[in-house]
């Protein structure tokens, strides 16, 4: 039988794309799509290019489903994750939810209490290709935000390997549509296009997540920088990762630990020269080339933010927590030119 899945959140950028991939993807039946606002209507009618038929729902009825996925805005998912646990769903969340492990660290940057603290403990950081086994157990999975991914995956060989110090520094450029469907001036057109800008300079929320899981890979604190810059285009995103070079270590070393992480990764692709986010449009890989200047390792990432960056990541993350192949309904090839 197929996985019934069904997507809450499914008129957004992220929740949108989760449903148009769900829909043709050949091991899953997408049984419900939620959008409150939109209630009553067909989804193909609310986002012209969506091929979900499905009339959106006010409520999810959770009889008869077996996944959940979520993209809802930040402390929505939060509040209502028990209640979907508890009637035995599995749920893959696409907001920050339930990324950071510390309620402290949550409060902070929130700027208010976790709805359900307890959930933190048990929550599985989704990158795939990090993940380890717990993902493929986990009933309740924190997807990754966009910067962080990019950024993660340029950067972890070296970082895992123990090539570089204990430090990153992460510059990185996000499309516009990262900001979501939401009208607001800061994505308004005429305020946008044409300029480039960094924002969020004194700490943007995607950093402790950050300082956490590059943290994690090294088995120690790991003192990260990052500043986010915005592109008026609409999707793509790339990390340059400055790391520093441990005496001893050499662009030779590098290469290897690059190649022997992600031999096997089949939506990692190491390329020979810097990559551009047009590689990776509309399709769930992520180009990681590194090079060394002088005693600094320069990773970068470049992904969809739309894609690999939200959507298909979760569905990337569905697919091992089911056992389906890793590849199952995302073997899509980028828009070119």
């Amino acid at each position: 039988m197929s996985l019934r899945a069904a997507v809450v959140g499914a008129t957004g950028y992220t929740g949108s794309t989760c449903a148009a991939i769900l829909e043709r993807h050949p091991d899953v039946d997408l049984v419900q799509v939620v959008a409150r606002t939109d209630a009553g209507r067909r989804l193909a009618d609310v986002v012209p290019t969506s091929p979900v038929a499905l009339v959106l729902r006010d409520t999810l009825d959770l009889a008869g489903v077996d996944v959940v996925i979520s993209a809802l805005p930040h402390g929505v998912a939060a509040a209502q994750a028990r209640t979907w646990l508890d009637a035995g769903a599995v749920v893959l969340d696409c907001s920050a939810d339930f990324r950071l492990r510390d309620p402290a660290a949550y409060r902070l940057w929130y700027g208010g209490d976790h709805p359900d603290p307890a959930l933190l403990d048990e929550a599985v950081y989704g990158l795939p290709e990090v993940a380890g086994p717990a993902l493929r157990s986990a009933r309740l999975v924190a997807l990754p935000g966009c910067f962080p991914t990019a950024a993660i995956l340029a950067a972890a060989p070296a970082i895992g390997q123990g090539l570089v110090e204990p430090l990153a520094l992460v510059d990185a450029k996000s499309a516009v549509s990262g900001a979501g469907r939401s009208l607001s001036l800061g994505t308004h057109f005429p305020e946008v296009d044409g300029g480039l800008h960094a924002y969020a300079v004194a700490g943007h929320r995607h950093l402790p997540e950050m300082v956490q899981e590059l943290s994690r890979l090294a088995n120690q604190p790991v003192d990260t920088t990052f500043v986010p810059h915005l592109v008026p285009t609409v999707r793509g995103l790339l990390a340059t990762v400055y790391l520093r070079l441990k005496p001893g270590a050499s662009a030779e070393s590098a290469a290897a630990a690059y190649r022997a992480a992600y031999q096997d990764q089949p939506f990692v692709s190491l390329a020979d020269r810097s990559p551009s986010t047009k590689w990776a449009a509309g399709t769930n890989r992520c180009f990681v080339h590194t090079a060394v200047q002088g005693p600094w390792l320069v990773a970068l990432g470049a992904i969809d933010n739309l894609w690999k960056g939200a959507a298909s990541q979760a569905v990337q993350a569905l697919n091992l927590r089911f056992g389906l192949a890793p590849t199952a309904g995302l073997q899509q090839t980028a828009l070119w030119p």
